[in-house]
C-alpha cells in the first residue's frame, strides 16, 4: 500500500504552461483525503515551487532545491543542507574558471548576476522538460521568473558567501557550450562532498552532497513512520534518480527520457496528459 507520493515539478507536475492541471490537483486532493502523504520534491526554490502551488490552491510540505531545504505544510523550514562555504567557494571558483554561467540559490532566494543568462538557463529546463512546447511560451515563463521577482539580480556573489546569513544551497550552472559544460562538470564530481546532477540538456546542478532528493525523502517518511517501500515517486530527470531509485514504486513520465524510464517501475502518460494524475490514481 502507498502511504506517500513523491512529485517532481517541471516536466512532471506541471505542463509545458508551468501550470498544474485540474486533474493532477483532483488525484492529489483525492489523495490527502484518503490520508496518503503528497510532496513535491523539486530543484526549484521553495518560493518558485509555492508560485505555482498557491495558484493552483494546493498545500502540502516542500523538498526544495534538490533536497537542500524541507518545509512543513505550514512553510516552516524543518530541515537544512546547505554546501559548507569553502566547497561553495571552491565550486564558484572552477566553474568562473571553466567560463560556465551559473546562479546561487541561497536560503534567502535565488541569485543571478546575469539577467540574459539566467533567462537563458531556465529556457533549457523547461524546453528540456517540455520539448514540443512553442518557443515563445517557454521564454515568456522563463521571464516570469524575474517579473514575479523569484529571482534577484545581483553585481557579483562575493556577499552571498562571506556573510553567515546566506546559506548556499545550490548553484545551477548552465553553458550552450556542451563540450564545456561536460568538462565543468568533470572537474565538479572531483570535489569531494558535493553532489553533481542536472535538470536540462546544457545545465549542471551542484549541491551539498546531502542535498539529493531521495536523500531528503528517506528522511521525510522515516520521520512520518512511513517506509520507502510504501513510497511512490515520480519524475523525468536526472536529479529525480535519488528518489526514484529508492522508492518502492518508481514512475516515469511519459516524457522522460528512455533512460530514466529504465530505471522505473512503471512509465505513466506525460505532462501534459496529467500523468501523475494517471499515477495517483492507479495506486489509490
Amino acid at each position: 500500500m502507498i502511504k506517500c507520493i513523491a512529485s517532481d515539478m517541471d516536466g512532471t507536475l506541471l505542463n509545458a504552461y508551468q501550470k498544474i492541471t485540474e486533474e493532477n490537483k483532483a488525484a492529489i486532493l483525492k489523495a490527502q483525503a484518503q490520508g496518503v502523504e503528497f510532496v513535491v520534491a523539486t530543484g526549484r526554490s521553495y518560493q518558485e515551487a509555492m508560485f505555482v502551488l498557491e495558484e493552483a490552491g494546493l498545500k502540502c510540505p516542500v523538498i526544495s532545491v534538490n533536497g537542500a531545504e524541507v518545509r512543513n505544510v505550514d512553510g516552516e523550514v524543518v530541515v537544512a543542507n546547505p554546501i559548507a562555504k569553502a566547497l561553495a567557494k571552491e565550486a564558484a571558483t572552477l566553474l568562473r574558471e571553466q567560463g560556465i554561467y551559473f546562479e546561487v540559490y541561497t536560503n534567502k532566494g535565488t541569485f543571478t548576476d546575469n539577467e540574459d543568462k539566467g533567462i537563458t538557463a531556465i529556457i533549457d529546463i523547461f524546453s528540456s522538460a517540455n520539448p514540443e512546447a512553442p518557443m515563445e511560451m517557454i521564454v515568456e515563463g522563463a521571464k516570469e521568473r524575474f517579473k514575479q521577482g523569484l529571482v534577484h539580480v545581483v553585481d557579483n556573489y562575493e556577499s552571498l558567501f562571506d556573510d553567515d546569513e546566506h546559506q548556499i544551497y545550490k548553484f545551477l550552472a548552465f553553458s550552450m557550450d556542451a563540450e564545456k559544460q561536460t568538462a565543468g562538470r568533470r572537474a565538479l564530481e572531483g570535489i569531494a562532498g558535493l553532489a553533481i546532477s542536472s535538470s536540462g540538456f546544457l545545465n549542471i546542478e551542484v549541491t551539498s552532497e546531502d542535498a539529493q532528493k531521495g536523500v531528503a525523502l528517506e528522511r521525510f517518511v522515516r520521520e512520518r513512520g512511513i517506509e520507502m517501500s510504501e513510497t511512490m515517486a515520480i519524475g523525468d530527470n536526472e536529479n529525480d534518480l535519488s528518489m526514484l531509485n529508492r522508492a518502492g514504486r518508481a514512475v516515469a513520465m511519459g516524457n522522460a527520457s528512455f533512460e530514466i524510464q529504465m530505471e522505473c517501475d512503471v512509465v505513466t502518460a506525460t505532462n501534459d496528459e496529467s500523468g501523475v494524475a494517471q499515477a495517483i490514481l492507479e495506486v489509490l
